[in-house]
C-alpha cells in the first residue's frame, strides 16, 4: 500500500497556512502560489534527511492536501 503525506490548508488572519497532519511541517504564504512554493520547499527539506520509517512513509509518497473552504469563502 502506498503511503501518503497529508497536508491541511486553511486561511489564517493574513496568510494561507499549510500544516502537516502526519508529518511535522508547517509553512505559510500570502497567496496560493507562494504557499505551494513554500510547501514544496518544506517537503523537500523534510524528505531530504528524515528517516521516513518513523512516520510509516516510504520514498516518493503521494501528497494529499485538504482545503478548509468555509474560511476561504469569507476571506
Amino acid at each position: 500500500m502506498r503511503k501518503v503525506i497529508q497536508i491541511s490548508i486553511y486561511k489564517g488572519e493574513q496568510y494561507f497556512i499549510a500544516e502537516g497532519v502526519n508529518v511535522p511541517i508547517v509553512t505559510q504564504g500570502k497567496t496560493y502560489d507562494e504557499l505551494f512554493n513554500n510547501l514544496r520547499e518544506a517537503l523537500s527539506l523534510f524528505l531530504e534527511d528524515e528517516d521516513l520509517s518513523k512516520y510509516d512513509i516510504q520514498a516518493n509518497p503521494a501528497i494529499i492536501a485538504n482545503l478548509e473552504l468555509t474560511n476561504l469563502l469569507y476571506a
